[in-house]
């Protein structure tokens, strides 16, 4: 195979091409990137069994909580309402406590872990009703206290938020973190928090964010996804609960804890108590773009209910849908308006004066036109009145669940027709598929062949072997090996595909409603798949626009791009074959002798793991290049040639 790279410069590629994808699934915010560490730390959890037609929500304040320790007896645990902390969250616990059992544990996912000698930030609010002692916190494993503090020595009668630190000096693995009072008596709790001093911004778990940054991603989208719709409209995502003090915020029930439910298990899957605090809101979602340099995409709702979960919609031509478009208004003004206008204010008052920058906006999930819903005509007023109040903001529009059926050629349709009327209709239409490897690696060129006067965000997209719950072997290298191979197509096309990213992104084992994901995760530790690495590799390894070339039949997929600030050409091979691949590179460019090159390889099974992290995963090589060379690529492999031109051009 010979690729002979001309001095030609192609189309520009859009800077943050790749980017991510956050939906709270699999546990993965609450129980992953939420540096939180207790379980319905509000005792506002809600049960929900059921599914579609059919779902029931039950109180179900004390799940996760029980009296400590178990083997004993004798202390009460009860849900009051009375006296709250709060009106908004106004369920509370009073426990009482006797001589035979003065304790109480929360579940912590699977028990809390703790880094040596990393302070936790243990802190709640508390009324004494019948109680004149103090207040004790510690983790303890196998009958070892770990680590201790004394909140207080004399609860008050009235709220007060309570504050301590723990410490550990040595490493513990999913210890019980318990509450305890010194003396017989009743105490009412609230909000219960724990979590590390080391989370990054004070929220987010450390090496989550790590692995994200290191990606360097152009984008953030969030927060879905199906949570974005709900399984009813009462369960969508509603941005304005996620807002202001965190002990404030109304919980809800997660989308995801329908997931699994079936007549054999009486519809009540092992995550009928998922549900989402939001404690990471939409202005900590704009806190971490800005963390990590990536552009945010918030999606939203568009007055229609999941449509894989139920038929519930607003009629277009009533106030109720005017109150979605409001949303989308008022979370533009949150976002970029002034510290004086009323949204603007509210987000200075939490701490970021500044506006955030927000340039682009989704318009629903994956909403297909149907002969009872009017998604197109629900576009078009969104469209409407965005742009007469911000004509400058990009929308991103939706082609449905799938990029094979009548739903998506009539999307695209739609978006021509709008498009050859008003060109800034849409920035770029977003498209979702997981599919086999074999197909992504049989469609290459699937782009080749768009119109190009509108754009495409690949928007959620994975090689799937099978779907199942807590299935991290799906995540293998034959997998992810057919996301580069289509990823070529991708950077290939970047005049076309504008915006692309793998989902989902995070799932915690044990806790996992889909499979595959990007990256997996316990209490105590994280990983990268070997799709994340792939995903990696391109963010991190692309140019700023396409390089011409000339080549004769395409053995393997490969792209080719230039970097202008770095004066570097990337060149992408993938061998998906059973055989070694010889590639004859020929280059108009004048290179310096050394590059470096990027190598993923490994058995198709192969798969990263808590233990064997690195598993598959790039290894960089130092390399001698020419203007002429020939370059092995051997079986079932990636890789990235970086090569650098002389006078850096």
């Amino acid at each position: 195979m010979q690729i002979h790279i001309t001095n030609q410069r192609g189309p520009a590629i859009e800077k943050g091409m790749i980017g991510l994808f956050f939906e709270d699934i699999n546990y993965g915010l609450d129980g992953g990137l939420h540096a939180e560490m207790i379980e319905n730390r509000s005792f506002e959890f809600l049960e929900t069994t059921g599914d579609k037609g059919s779902v029931q929500e039950t109180y179900a304040g004390l799940y996760g909580w029980s009296a400590y320790p178990q083997a004993a007896s004798g202390a009460i645990l009860n849900i009051e309402t009375d006296k709250p902390q709060n009106t908004t969250n106004p369920h509370y616990l009073a426990f009482t406590a006797t001589d035979s059992q003065k304790a109480f544990t929360n579940k912590a996912y699977d028990g809390v872990c703790l880094k040596k000698d990393v302070a936790y930030h243990v802190s709640f609010y508390a009324r004494a009703e019948n109680y004149s002692g103090g207040i004790e916190v510690f983790v303890e494993k196998n009958g070892k206290n770990m680590a201790f503090a004394e909140v207080t020595s004399s609860v008050k009668g009235e709220w007060i938020q309570y504050k301590a630190e723990l410490r550990a000096s040595e490493v513990v693995s999913y210890g019980a973190f318990v509450i305890q009072l010194n003396e017989p008596g009743t105490v009412c709790f609230d909000f219960i928090s724990m979590i590390p001093a080391d989370a990054v911004l004070g929220l987010f778990r450390t090496d989550l964010v790590e692995l994200l940054k290191d990606m360097k991603p152009g984008f953030l989208r969030f927060p879905g996804g199906c949570v974005v719709e709900g399984y009813s409209l009462d369960n969508r995502y509603q941005w304005k609960h996620g807002i202001g003090k965190a002990e404030e915020r109304k919980p809800n029930t997660n989308r995801w804890a329908l997931h699994g439910n079936n007549e054999e298990n009486q519809f009540m899957s092992p995550y009928s108590h998922y549900n989402q605090t939001l404690g990471i809101g939409y202005y900590e979602y704009f806190l971490l773009c800005e963390y990590l340099g990536a552009k945010a995409i918030p999606v939203l709702n568009v007055g229609l209910a999941c449509q894989y979960q139920s038929d519930e919609l607003v009629c277009v031509d009533t106030p109720a849908f005017q109150e979605y478009i409001d949303d989308a208004l008022d979370l533009i003004e949150f976002a970029n308006g002034p510290a004086d206008s009323p949204w603007g204010l509210i987000r200075a008052q939490m701490g970021h004066p500044e506006p955030f920058g927000l340039e682009m906006i989704g318009l629903g999930n994956e909403q297909w036109e149907t002969e009872h819903v009017d998604f197109y005509k629900r576009s078009d007023l969104f469209q409407q009145a965005i742009h007469r109040q911000y004509p400058g903001m990009k929308l991103i529009g939706s082609a449905g669940p799938d990029i094979s059926s009548e739903n998506y050629e009539n999307a695209w349709k739609y978006y021509k027709d709008r498009t050859a009327k008003n060109p800034d209709f849409v920035y770029a239409v977003d498209e979702h598929y997981y599919v086999k490897p074999e197909w992504l690696c049989e469609n290459v060129h699937f782009y080749d062949k768009y119109p190009r006067n509108i754009k495409v965000f690949a928007g959620e997209y994975a090689a799937h072997h099978g779907n199942g719950m807590n299935a991290p072997h799906f995540n293998n290298w034959s997998a992810a090996l057919g996301e580069a191979a289509f990823m070529t197509g991708l950077e290939r096309n970047a005049d076309v595909v504008v915006l692309a990213s793998y989902a989902p992104l995070f799932a915690r084992l044990g806790y996992s409603q889909w499979s595959p994901d990007m990256i997996w995760l316990d209490g105590e530790h994280s990983y990268g798949s070997p799709s994340y690495y792939v995903q990696k590799m391109y963010s991190t390894l692309m140019g700023s626009e396409l390089l011409k070339v000339v080549h004769d039949d395409e053995e393997i997929p490969f792209s080719v791009s230039y970097d202008a600030e770095e004066g570097a050409i990337f060149v992408k091979l993938v061998n998906t074959l059973d055989r070694t691949v010889r590639v004859e590179l020929k280059n108009e460019f004048q290179l310096t002798e050394d590059a470096e090159v990027y190598i993923m390889q490994g058995g198709e099974e192969a798969v990263n793991s808590i233990e064997l992290p690195l598993n598959v995963a790039p290894q960089k090589h130092e390399i001698k290049v020419s203007s002429t060379m020939e370059y092995e690529v051997h079986a079932k492999s990636f890789h990235v040639i970086k090569m650098f031109c002389k006078d850096g051009k």
